[in-house]
């Protein structure tokens, strides 16, 4: 069984409903989720005018391999009728691979662990309440020493 992070998100429509419909499509497609942190609440990063998001990160096992899971993600958020135009865009969905066991993927369609997350309070928040001690493959930090070293300044709130 492999061991994987994944990051879902959104920021259009009814956010909590659209993760709750994620949640089920993602258990259904990949695997048991053994550990989900809470849903938190940030402004949005990159592309700022436009709603904030809600964020959920899951651990789960699965015995698909990287790009298969990927293939996955992309093909629920397509379900849920997400359209890509832009980048960071607002988004009825979205669903990144943070981390797959230990290994490092640098590839164009897929890379693992997710280059940006060290970057983003948003991703490391909910992973450190899940995964603290995890250790990052390429900067051999925990999750809880990357949080307390990221230099993102938006506020990442428990939503509810």
């Amino acid at each position: 069984m492999n061991g994987i992070y994944l990051i879902i998100g959104g920021n259009m429509g009814e956010r909590e409903n659209n993760l709750l419909e994620c949640k089920d499509l993602i258990i259904k497609a990949i695997g048991e989720i053994i550990k989900e942190s809470p849903i938190y609440e940030t402004a949005a990063w990159g592309k700022t005018d436009q709603p904030s998001f809600l964020n959920q990160v899951f651990f789960l096992e699965s015995n698909l391999n990287p790009h298969q899971i990927l293939a996955t993600c992309l093909a629920i958020e397509s379900k849920m009728g997400r359209i890509r135009h832009e980048k960071w865009e607002a988004r009825k969905i979205d669903i990144d691979i943070l981390l797959f066991n230990d290994e490092v993927i640098d590839e164009e369609d897929l890379s693992i662990p997710h280059p940006h997350m060290k970057n983003r309070r948003f991703v490391l928040k909910p992973l450190t309440d899940i995964a603290p001690d995890v250790l990052h493959p390429v900067y051999n930090k925990t999750i809880k020493e990357l949080l307390q070293h990221c230099s993102d300044p938006l506020e990442v709130t428990r939503f509810k």
